[in-house]
C-alpha cells in the first residue's frame, strides 16, 4: 500500500491485497527457515484459493472442532474451565498433525467467563449439559418480545443495553433499571443513582470479575497464536458476523417467533432487518479494522432449503445478507458465507458476486451445481460429512475427498473442508483428508 495513500482513499480491491498483505507477513519471527518457508506457501495456497485461481494443490481445513482435546486424551469440559491444559492440548494436536491452516482454541468457551456472566443462550459442559458432552448447545428462546419491535427499531442500543442484555445475563439483570444515556444532560450525577443499589454494585463487580478472567484467557490465545504461526501455520484472520434475518431469528425473537412474524408483521420485521442491516455493516466493518481481518465469516442459520419458500427467502432473508455483504467486499474485507443445511434451490438466487469477492463453505449442498453456478466467481469449501469422518474409514474419507476434489476442483477455487466441525472420531481421517488432496488435488 502506498504510504501517502489514507485507507478511505484505497479502492476495495487495493484494500483487499493490503488485508492479503498483512496476513501473508504477520511480523513474528518464525522457529526457522523451513517454518516461513511453509507458512508463506500455506497462506498463498489459500490466497489463490480465494481469489478463484490454481494454486500448486487445493489447499485443505480440516473440520476439528473440539478434537484435538479428545486426541490429547482430556475432554471439552476440562478444556472449558483449564486454559493452560486446552492450550497444551492444541499444541499436542498441531505437533502431530498437519494441516493448511490453523485453528486456535479460541473456539472453546472460557467456562468461568460465562459462568460470571449467567449467559442464558448456551448450555455447555458442567452447566446445563453432563461434564461429558462434546459440544455446546444453544437454547431457544424469545428474547425480544413480539410488541417489541419500535423499542428495537427506534434505538436498538437502548433496547440491547436496558431490555435484552438483563435477559440474556443474569449478572446485568440489574440493568433494566437503568437511565437511558441520551438523559445524561446536566447535573449527571443523577443518571447514577442507580448504582446505590446492591445489586447494580454487585453487576459493576461482576464486570471487573469477568474482565479479569477474560485476561487469562486471552494471554493464552495470545501465546498459542504466536507459537502456531511460529511453527509455520496461519491462523485465519477472521471476525464473526450475522445475517441480519439471524439476528433477529436466533438472537431476540427465536425461530417460533419469527416464523410467525413473517406472517402477522412482516412490515414490522422487514423495518427491524433494516436496522440491524446498518448496524451490522457499521459493527463489522469497525472491528475488522481494528484487528486486520481479512474474512468475516457468517454462518447462515435460518436461510437454507426448506425453512423458507424461495419468495420468503428473496424477501426476507437474501436482500439485507446481500447488503452487508457488498458494503463488507467494498472496504476490502471476504465474507465466507457458511451455508448450514443445504442450499442448492438458493444457488441461482446468490449468484449474484464478482470474482473473488465471496467465499461459500457447503454443508449439505449439491456441490457439482454449486460449482456450475457459483463456482466460476466464488471461492467454494466443505460438504465432507461429519457423519463419515465419525463413522467412516481412512479409505471411505480418502475416496469421497477424491471425488469431491474431481468435481469442484478444476480451474482453481476450492478447498477441501467438512461440511461442519467435528468433536471426536477417528484420527487416521483427518491424515486421509490431507493425503487425498496431495494425491489428487494437484494442478
Amino acid at each position: 500500500m502506498d504510504a501517502e495513500k489514507k485507507w478511505a482513499d484505497l479502492t476495495p480491491e487495493e484494500k483487499r491485497q493490503q488485508r492479503y498483505d498483512w496476513w501473508l507477513n504477520p511480523g513474528i519471527k518464525f522457529a526457522n527457515a523451513e517454518a516461513e518457508k511453509s507458512y508463506k506457501a500455506r497462506a498463498q495456497r489459500y490466497l489463490q484459493a480465494y481469489k478463484v485461481e490454481k494454486a500448486d494443490r487445493v489447499p485443505v481445513s480440516l473440520p476439528l472442532g473440539n478434537w484435538p482435546a479428545y486426541l490429547a486424551g482430556t475432554d471439552l469440559y476440562t478444556c472449558t474451565y483449564d486454559y493452560e491444559k486446552l492450550s497444551r492440548a492444541w499444541k499436542k494436536y498441531y505437533d502431530n498433525y498437519e494441516t493448511d491452516l490453523a485453528v486456535t482454541p479460541g473456539m472453546v468457551l472460557p467456562g468461568r467467563v460465562y459462568e460470571l456472566m449467567d449467559y442464558k443462550l448456551y448450555s455447555w459442559p458442567g452447566h446445563g449439559l453432563p461434564k461429558t458432552a462434546t459440544g455446546i448447545q444453544f437454547v431457544e428462546g424469545e428474547y425480544m418480545k413480539e410488541d417489541e419491535y419500535d423499542l428495537l427499531i427506534k434505538d436498538p442500543s437502548d433496547f440491547w443495553m436496558r431490555t435484552y442484555i438483563p435477559r440474556v445475563f443474569g449478572a446485568f439483570e440489574p440493568w433494566k433499571a437503568l437511565n437511558p444515556y441520551t438523559s445524561i444532560i446536566e447535573a449527571p450525577g443523577a443518571w447514577f443513582l442507580p448504582y446505590t443499589q446492591p445489586a447494580m454494585q454487585a453487576a459493576a463487580q461482576r464486570l471487573i470479575d469477568i474482565g479479569k478472567e477474560l485476561t487469562q484467557w486471552g494471554k493464552m490465545i495470545g501465546e498459542f497464536s504466536r507459537w502456531v504461526q511460529e511453527k509455520g501455520y496461519p491462523i485465519p484472520r477472521m471476525m464473526l458476523a450475522k445475517a441480519p434475518f439471524d439476528t433477529i431469528g436466533d438472537t431476540l425473537r427465536g425461530t417460533k417467533g419469527i416464523i410467525k412474524d413473517m406472517f402477522r408483521r412482516p412490515e414490522k420485521l422487514l423495518e427491524a432487518i433494516d436496522v440491524v442491516t446498518d448496524f451490522t455493516i457499521r459493527q463489522t466493518i469497525e472491528a475488522a479494522n481494528a484487528s486486520k481481518a481479512v474474512t468475516a465469516l457468517f454462518p447462515l442459520h435460518k436461510g437454507a432449503d426448506g425453512f423458507m419458500s424461495p419468495k420468503q427467502f428473496e424477501k426476507f432473508y437474501w436482500p439485507s445478507l446481500k447488503k452487508v455483504v457488498d458494503a463488507l467486499v467494498k472496504e476490502g474485507i471476504r465474507p465466507d458465507l457458511f451455508a448450514e443445511g443445504s442450499y442448492t434451490t438458493r444457488l441461482e438466487t446468490v449468484n449474484e458476486f464478482a470474482k473473488g469477492d465471496v467465499a461459500w463453505t457447503f454443508d449439505k449442498t449439491d456441490m457439482a451445481k454449486a460449482k456450475q453456478i457459483v463456482g466460476k466467481t466464488c471461492c467454494m469449501s466443505g460438504n465432507v460429512p461429519s457423519s463419515l469422518m465419525v463413522t467412516g474409514g481412512p479409505k471411505d474419507v480418502k475416496e469421497y475427498c477424491r471425488k469431491l476434489i474431481e468435481v469442484c476442483a478444476p480451474g482453481g477455487g476450492f478447498i477441501l473442508a467438512g461440511g461442519a466441525h467435528v468433536d471426536q472420531g477417528n484420527p487416521d481421517n483427518l491424515r486421509a483428508m490431507m493425503e487425498a488432496a496431495r494425491e489428487y488435488g494437484t494442478y
